[in-house]
């Protein structure tokens, strides 16, 4: 915050920007625009590195900017709405934590729409990660429910260790995914003229990933709702493509996995949200069109667990139907990883850090329906 402050971090600093860790921005540049690209610019890059360099001197104070000013609470603003756990969670001192699905009410009487949405955990040394669902009035998707009504089981996940053969699945349609809580990320919001909509009478189901520290402690999540002023033209839908047969072997250095889907309908693309644990090394999006030519999305060549990010188009990419839509994640489980649980097991998919996911989420942007039709949810 300031001068004084910053000193002392002259050379951590210039490595950090040397190594492009900070500010913590991973899409490869030579691929895509994003709307939301905190990268520093050459010049910036530049001027904190001869600021180092020239033993980090202090400026004349006469030129320093305003102070800036941080929001006290919600970041976005204050919301419209806030919904939550109904009562907080208990987190044991130690011991893994099953996922959770906590429902809670809308109460709407309404269709709503979505402009903005930001999380606050209760104690955030033990969210791991939310991921926030809307479940229309009689929806069928069912998980184990945390406390209250019971919502009974989710379909069984893969636990054999089939060899990965690339078959991808777009998955999401069960709930509408609203928005997720995640290391790095903060509030997000949609352009005006979009947003997601929750239906009238839907419950919110928070996906509930919980990790200890030594510590009894309790969690009450809560999310707050800003609203779209006025009926968006343009409802966004979050998506993923998985494969959950991925198996890597012990030690691998470089393990590819894929997931390949061929769309079954025209889909404009707005956002791209890459998803893998601990052993994640590297990410790409990529689209092989109908004709034959191809085109990277998103190439994330250094994925931080530490950090997941949604990437926002700067300008959305319409694939045609027929495009194959291609995630492929590259794994570390080699010693040589930071972090890595148990370099000498075989890793399947699933739930918990020291297993594996890959999850390629994006983002699509259709025409509001008019009342009655039921937009696309990638269940074709």
């Amino acid at each position: 915050m300031t001068y004084q402050e910053a000193r002392p971090w002259a050379k951590a600093i210039r490595e950090s920007v040397r190594l492009n860790r900070m500010p913590p921005w991973f899409a490869d540049p030579a691929h895509g625009k994003f709307a939301n690209d905190r990268s520093l610019t050459g010049r910036e890059r530049e001027t904190l590195l001869a600021w180092v360099e020239a033993g980090a001197p202090e400026g004349d104070p006469k030129d320093l900017p305003p102070p800036r000013a941080f929001a006290s609470g919600w970041q976005m603003g204050e919301p419209d709405v806030v919904l939550g756990l109904a009562k907080p969670f208990p987190i044991p001192a130690e011991g893994e934590i099953p996922y959770h699905y906590i429902k809670a009410p809308t109460g709407f009487t309404e269709d709503k729409w979505i402009q903005s949405l930001e999380f606050q955990p209760g104690d955030p040394k033990v969210v791991h990660h939310v991921v926030l669902l809307a479940r229309e009035p009689g929806a069928r998707f069912m998980a184990k429910a945390a406390y209250g009504e019971p919502l009974a089981a989710p379909d069984a996940e893969p636990r054999d260790p089939a060899p990965d053969n690339g078959r991808g699945r777009i998955e999401g349609s069960q709930l509408s995914i609203l928005g997720t809580y995640v290391p790095g990320q903060g509030w997000q919001s949609w352009p005006e003229g979009q947003a997601k909509r929750i239906k009238a009478g839907s419950d919110l189901v928070f996906q509930m990933h919980y990790t200890t520290y030594g510590k009894e402690t309790s969690d009450q999540t809560r999310v707050g709702f800003r609203f779209a002023a006025r009926p968006p033209r343009e409802e966004v839908r979050t998506l993923f493509v998985s494969n959950r047969r991925l198996r890597i072997p012990p030690g691998a250095a470089d393990h590819q996995v894929e997931a390949r889907v061929t769309l079954p309908r025209d889909l404009k693309i707005t956002g791209l949200f890459p998803h893998m644990h601990v052993r994640g090394k590297s990410f790409e999006y990529r689209a092989h069109y109908p004709d034959g030519s191809s085109r990277i999305l998103l190439r994330v060549p250094n994925y931080d667990f530490n950090w997941q990010l949604y990437y926002y188009l700067a300008q959305p990419v319409l694939l045609p139907k027929g495009t194959e839509f291609v995630c492929t994640a590259w794994f570390d489980n080699s010693p040589d990883k930071p972090g890595n649980p148990d370099p000498n097991a075989e890793v399947l998919w699933g739930p918990q850090s020291w297993e594996e996911m890959l999850a390629g989420f994006f983002d699509i942007a259709t025409p509001v329906e008019p009342p009655g039709t039921e937009p696309w949810s990638g269940a074709e």
